[in-house]
């Protein structure tokens, strides 16, 4: 059987929702198909990596305190001299190797989507589930992201991003320039955070520099974005490689001001008396009731976005519609959508099993694909030292 090494937690503001993806559907189902020994791997906030069976156990998470477990635990090291290999240490010393297949990283945001584990891998040389580490780069970038979008000319909503050079020249600068370029109310986002954390709606000048100001806590550069009239906002999860497959359009049933904070998305679970589907951010409508021909230009909207960002295995494209001109925005990307929407995947007809099962061939196809092409060159440049 094949070893599936499922990679979660890290040192991420999202290490929460992180495991949850992991272990409930990701973890599960693949042992469920009985075709792969499923290898826990946990990396803790403060970025040591653990490997035990112990790990499977979401109640060691979410009943007790995980670092209890850990103190009976010794880390793992990692070895890439043949394909990737975990190392284990026993308390006598002795040191056992395990060989890893294939990689299913299942981290949110910083570490995990943002193409940092994914190098890593593509240095081990082994087989993983998703993006490649460019596209993990550029789509985990909301600024870069927009612009690769632009490029390919797909419209997006007027924005203006700032780094921490900006910040430092102070507030009032980053004010002005905003009130010059865009009109309130406004969204200030970190460029590199998922799970919508650090985002702010701001209203006028006070509410942006209050604003700005957190999302710099959690982020070295961010974007400052006009707000869409007439909202409608849509989502279309897609997996493949260059086969692609789009879920249903997902539509949130939450009203414009009520924008998708953290609490919204993984807490609140939908408000009382709301009806749809509930997925990982609260209730929402599927398919997404528009008109067939605006459902079919979103839907177009989002392939456009994933074939232009260069997106393998599975991604969720985020639109903004403004359903009066019914112009469509690209806005986001997420390289690992929580809980794989599989929500939506389900009432496509694709079940749990049948999307983790379809995410490994994908995997392997990606990883055969980019061994065929040759790396090496040979020179005699050296000689001439």
């Amino acid at each position: 059987m094949e070893k599936i090494a499922v990679i979660f937690g890290g040192k991420s503001a999202e290490h929460d929702i992180s495991i949850i993806t992991a272990i409930s559907t990701v973890i599960k189902p693949l042992e469920l198909t009985k075709k792969y020994l499923v290898v826990p791997i946990y990396i803790t906030k403060d970025g040591k990596w653990y490997s035990d069976q112990k790990l499977k156990d979401i109640n060691r998470y979410t009943k007790k305190d995980i670092s209890e477990t850990l103190k009976k635990l010794k880390p793992i090291s990692l070895s890439f001299d043949n394909g990737l290999e975990l190392l284990r240490q026993s308390k006598f010393g002795k040191v056992s190797k395990e060989k890893i297949d294939v990689v299913f990283p299942s981290m949110h945001g910083t570490y995990g989507e943002d193409g940092t584990l994914t190098g890593l891998l593509e240095m081990a040389n082994v087989p993983f589930v998703g993006c490649d580490t460019a596209a993990s780069a550029v789509a985990m970038n909301k600024v870069l992201a927009k612009k690769v979008a632009q490029s390919s000319n797909i419209n997006v909503v007027k924005y203006e991003s700032f780094n921490k050079v900006d910040f430092k020249s102070g507030l009032d600068k980053i004010s002005d320039k905003v009130k010059s370029n865009l009109k309130f109310p406004v969204f200030v986002k970190p460029a590199h955070l998922g799970s919508s954390i650090g985002i702010s709606r701001a209203k006028d000048e006070n509410d942006l520099k209050n604003a700005v100001e957190l999302a710099f806590f959690y982020d070295d550069l961010i974007l400052v974005e006009e707000e869409v009239g007439n909202l409608i906002e849509v989502t279309l999860p897609i997996i493949g490689n260059h086969q692609l497959t789009p879920a249903f359009l997902e539509k949130p049933l939450t009203k414009a001001e009520d924008f998708f904070d953290f609490d919204t998305k993984y807490l609140q679970g939908g408000k009382k008396g709301s009806k749809g589907a509930k997925g990982s951010q609260g209730y929402s409508e599927v398919p997404a009731k528009l008109d067939r021909e605006l459902y079919r230009k979103a839907e177009e909207v989002g392939l456009s976005v994933y074939r232009a960002l260069n997106l393998s295995g599975i991604s969720r494209v985020d639109m903004l519609i403004d359903s009066k001109t019914n112009k469509i925005y690209f806005n986001e990307v997420n390289p690992l959508p929580g809980g794989l929407y599989i929500h939506n995947w389900i009432k496509k007809g694709i079940s749990n099993t049948e999307m983790v099962e379809r995410l490994v061939e994908l995997a392997k196809d990606k990883y055969n694909e980019k061994n065929s092409i040759n790396t090496k060159f040979s020179t005699s440049y050296l000689r001439q030292f």
